[in-house]
């Protein structure tokens, strides 16, 4: 079996992970974390050039820590996508604030900068774009659109290490950025996250909330959670961080070599990713996502799925999945807003009726039907994207049949 994603690890990783066991400092409640938990956000502080980064156990974790570095209240609003990981919304109801799910585009996957416009209210706190794939959000509408309204920026960029947005690393535009390290991403450390931010005062907050709100001993000055990254996990993001560049550009070219063998697929139905002509934004390549049938465009967004059955891009994934051996993914079906938790949570959050139910998330429910990822990963060779992009295209044949 091909694997979605597969993490790439080394004698380099190896080595750190001994020397933490022979030393047998395994973790630290300093305020500034343990050796290599410094010496791992002194690497990514300056890959991303920013001023601070504070690692944590997970993405959800950094999500969390940076919300409550805001101060969310009661009934404070986070505009997000719902076309995302859960992790998304669960950190924002687990900091105590409500989210409010925006609509995405069709052609990166995004958020939509003119459903984002349309549900901002007095009670809306802060945007959260997420990076989808390692597709970079239009960050300068967003901006825009933050500023005017006096609203705060966090990037959920667990999924766009390595991510360009006009010349700058995605997570570090916003007032905060949050990265995952999870075993899938493009960098990992098994479980792991980190947060990047140019704020020195939301910086004292984060190294406080990662350790139980803690500076010296047991004088608890805001309230935290045990968020601390493991040495350990720092030691493999450490080995990880070297090779970093070097993995990114393998993802690169394993995407383009498949854009290249798909883009002569017999037949339409097929939409791959394309980087944006203009140079503005750069993908890390971290989901290589494709949609089946491309017939069915923005204006016809509520037609049937094509071509011809219902199900068709889950027959597809079934068909590689079980004849071709290859670990394709659907990211994400069902999307948020339709999970049974959210349906009621945002059915009984809504005050006096004044917000009707999510039902203009037209373009989210049409992707979770029809998106489709592909391994790309770092350890595939040229032969076993040539093999993925062949099964891909007899399966579309055997379909057909």
């Amino acid at each position: 079996m091909i694997p979605i994603n597969r993490p790439w690890l080394n004698d380099e990783e190896k080595k750190e992970m001994l020397m933490v066991l022979d030393e047998g400092i395994l973790t630290s409640p300093a305020l500034e974390g343990g050796k290599r938990v410094q010496e791992f956000e002194s690497l990514l502080r300056r890959y991303l050039s920013i001023k601070h980064v504070i690692a944590v156990n997970s993405g959800t974790s950094a999500l969390i820590a940076a919300l409550l570095a805001l101060g969310l209240k009661e009934g404070d609003e986070v505009l997000l996508p719902s076309f995302t990981f859960v992790a998304s919304a669960n950190s924002v109801v687990a900091a105590g604030g409500t989210p409010v799910f925006v609509d995405i585009n069709n052609a990166d996957y995004t958020i939509d900068i003119k459903d984002l416009a349309k549900k901002i209210t007095k009670r809306t706190r802060a945007i959260m774009p997420v990076h989808l794939y390692g597709h970079p959000a239009d960050l300068d509408e967003i901006a825009e659109l933050a500023n005017s309204n006096s609203l705060e920026i966090i990037e959920d960029a667990c999924q766009s290490l390595g991510s360009v947005y006009r010349k700058r690393q995605t997570g570090t535009i916003g007032s905060m950025g949050c990265f995952s390290m999870y075993a899938s991403k493009v960098l990992t450390s098994g479980e792991g996250g980190a947060i990047a931010t140019d704020d020195d005062l939301l910086a004292d907050q984060l190294r406080m909330i990662r350790n139980h709100g803690m500076v010296e001993g047991y004088d608890t000055r805001v309230f935290g959670l045990n968020l601390r990254l493991p040495e350990i996990c720092a030691a493999i993001a450490m080995g990880q961080m070297k090779k970093l560049d070097e993995m990114l550009e393998k993802r690169r070219n394993n995407a383009k070599l498949l854009t290249d063998l798909l883009s002569h697929s017999d037949g339409d139905g097929l939409t791959t990713p394309t980087e944006p002509d203009d140079g503005h934004k750069k993908f890390n390549w971290y989901l290589y996502t494709v949609a089946l049938d491309s017939r069915q465009t923005e204006d016809k967004i509520n037609t049937p799925d094509l071509p011809g059955h219902p199900g068709y891009r889950d027959l597809m994934k079934d068909e590689m999945v079980n004849s071709a051996k290859i670990g394709v993914a659907v990211y994400y079906d069902p999307p948020v807003h339709l999970t049974p938790y959210y349906r009621e949570l945002v059915q009984s959050r809504l005050p006096n009726q004044s917000r009707e139910m999510p039902n203009n998330l037209k373009t989210t429910e049409w992707a979770s039907r029809h998106v489709l990822s592909l391994p790309v990963h770092p350890l595939l060779s040229a032969e076993d994207i040539e093999y993925i992009a062949n099964s891909f295209k007899s399966a579309k044949q055997n379909l057909k049949k």
